[in-house]
Formats: structure tokens, sequence, C-alpha cells
């Protein structure tokens, strides 16, 4: 049985369908009864799932019961100021719940879902590869910090005789909720957003991120820390990407680091006022400016026979698959050998031949050169 926390997240389920794909016994924990939409419910039903939380230690020791390994990929993103105390609890004492408990129910192997921020950044940039040291920054944002700290309780953990390994991917892509998270950057270009950031940063596929958790998981490496990065490429390239994919105008004004710190103090009394989160804060306005490369040379020497997906497939694939905002949104009724109907919204059932792409709940479909969802 593998334990998964942070069953939910967009990470999370796509290390439970990887897992469930290879024929293991998945046991995931949720905070409630929501599942993400953006994995087929038949492959999530095949997971045994238990109400807790990382930061609930007997629901902890509940789950763990009867485990042979644990993935950790539990965890909170945010830049923001008043989630900064969630951050840490969810983050450092989640982590170190989920070590005393691994350590505790004699857990074969820990994996944790670290990330490229814990490493941490520095104002002139440059590359970075798994023998950085932490150094204390302004660039470093609260996020990166806890991930860090987080960090220390794994390896406390080691010390202490637990076996595990630490991965840290980059800003990982591909298709999930893109009102949330990395995802968020689809919804956005889709929109219409006119400005691209002068930043250099690295980028993973979600799918390539889940098939190396489980590798890590199934190897004998132990002590270790792997970075998890597909490619660096400019913000600028990303976003022109995406738009291309999108059919969309790509964006034309760069924001300067001067105007980011225009628009995140502007951001900031605006969400004082409407009580909505700001698209744009102080740390992730650093964030955007920052120019760091990530290498993923000892990753590819480990698993030499594994290759990373090309950043303008993940690209492709999220955008052919996220069910795009219309005025009408169909609902389509298929079989696994042809399609049965197409019953929009509307009084009666419509029937018209119809280009269908697919992908495991959604579909999107291209009616008279108008694309809908379902």
């Amino acid at each position: 049985m593998i334990l998964v926390t942070g069953g939910t997240g967009f990470l999370g389920a796509y290390i439970i369908k990887e897992l469930i794909e290879k024929g293991y016994k998945v046991r995931a924990i949720r905070r409630s009864a929501k599942l993400p939409a953006f994995i087929s419910e038949e492959i999530l039903n095949k997971a045994e799932w238990v109400e807790g939380d990382v930061l609930d230690v007997l629901s902890l020791q509940d789950a763990m019961q009867g485990v042979e390994k644990v993935i950790h990929s539990a965890a909170i993103v945010s830049f923001l100021k008043k989630e900064r105390k969630q951050l840490y609890q969810v983050n450092v004492e989640g982590t170190a719940n989920v070590v005393n408990m691994a350590l505790e129910s004699n857990v074969k192997k820990l994996v944790h879902i670290s990330s490229v921020a814990a490493l941490g950044r520095t104002a002139e940039g440059g590359h970075v590869n798994e023998e950085k040291k932490w150094v204390e920054s302004k660039v470093n944002t609260h996020y990166a910090k806890s991930k860090y700290k987080a960090e220390l309780e794994v390896w406390r953990g080691i010390s202490e005789g637990l076996d595990a390994v630490i991965l840290n991917p980059s800003t990982i892509l591909g298709y999930g909720d893109w009102n949330t998270g990395s995802c968020a950057i689809f919804k956005n270009i889709f929109k219409g957003f006119k400005w691209f950031t002068p930043g250099i940063n690295g980028f993973v596929d979600v799918e390539d991120v889940a098939k190396i958790t489980v590798m890590m998981m199934e190897s004998d490496i132990s002590e270790q820390r792997f970075i998890v990065n597909g490619d660096t490429w400019p913000f600028k390239k990303l976003q022109e990407t995406i738009a291309d994919h999108f059919g969309k105008k790509r964006p034309v004004k760069e924001a300067t680091p001067f105007l980011l710190g225009i628009a995140w103090r502007m951001e900031k009394w605006k969400s004082i006022f409407t009580g909505k989160k700001p698209l744009l804060t102080r740390e992730s306005a650093r964030v955007a400016v920052s120019k760091t490369w990530f290498e993923n040379e000892k990753l590819l020497k480990t698993f030499p026979g594994f290759s990373f997906t090309p950043l303008d497939e993940t690209i492709r694939k999220a955008c052919e698959n996220i069910p795009f905002p219309g005025p009408i949104i169909a609902t389509i009724h298929f079989s696994p050998v042809s399609l049965s109907a197409i019953n929009l919204y509307a009084k009666y059932p419509i029937y018209i031949p119809a280009f269908i792409i697919c992908n495991n709940l959604f579909c999107a479909v291209t009616i008279c050169g108008i694309r809908y969802c379902a």
C-alpha cells in the first residue's frame, strides 16, 4: 500500500494516476469530498480515500497503518502575507508530522516533493544544481523558506533512520484546474493578458514529475535530492507559446521591474478594498524578473532511459484539454466506441457532425468553428 498526501492537488492527483496505472494499491489523504476533475473519475475511484490532514497527527497515524511507502506531496503555494502562517504550518509542521509518523510506522521509504525554490535564489540569478547551498536573500520568498525548512525536517528524519529521497521540481505545467496554481497562466493568456515579464525560469510537465516520483519510490536511492526540470525558458517564450496554441494574440508589453513595482502596490490596495486575493505581490514580482537556470543532469544520469516531455508538447496538450468557457456549455454523452448525442443546454437535442477532442472526463468540441466544452 502506497500513501499519498495532497492527493487532490495538481501533482498529487497525477501521482495517484501513475501509481494506479502501474498496478499499485493507493491510499490518499483528502480534506474534503471534492476530487480533481482533470483526472478520470474511474482512476481516482480506484484509490482508497481517507479524511485527514497533515496537521492532524492522529489522522496521519491512522492513514499510515499497513503502508509500505509514503509520497508526501501536500503543500501550500502562496505569496500572500495573510496566508503566511498557514503556509509555514502546512509546509513545515505538516512535513515534520509526516516524517515523525513515517518513522513511528516503520515506513520503508518516503519520497518528499519539495521545490527548486528550496534551493534558494540570488539577486544575480545564474545556474542552480543539487549542490547549491541555501543562502538568505531578499529574492527568496516565504514559500521558498517554508520548503527549505520542510526539507530540514526530512533530513532530520534521514538522520534518525528514515529511508527518504527529496525531489525538487521546477514550475509544474500541464492540464489541471486553470483557476489555481501554475495552471492559472493558461487562463490569463486565454483571456488576452498582454504583459510579459523579463524573467527566465525552469518548467516541467506534471506527468513527468509523477513518473519520476514513482521511479524514485521504486528505486533504492536514498539520502539524496534531485532537481526535476524539463527545460528553462524565458517567461516571454512561455506566454507566447501558450497564446499560439490557444490561437490568441501574443503578449506584447514588457512588464519592467519598475512597472511591476507599481502593479503589486496597486494590487495590494485593490485587495484591501475588494477582499479578493491580489494577482501580484512583492514576492511574486521578484520571481517574475529573476533569471535562473535549473540543471537536470543528475536526474538524467540516474535514469538514462528517461527523457522529459518537450515544453511545447506539454503546452499543446494542456491547451487542447482545458475546457474553455463559452456562451454555451455542451454535455456530451458518448460510449467508448461512438458518440451518441450532443445535448446542448437547450430545449431539444441537436445532432450534428462535430470534431471531438477528448481527455478523460472532459471533451472540447468544435461546432461550426466555435469551441465548447463538457
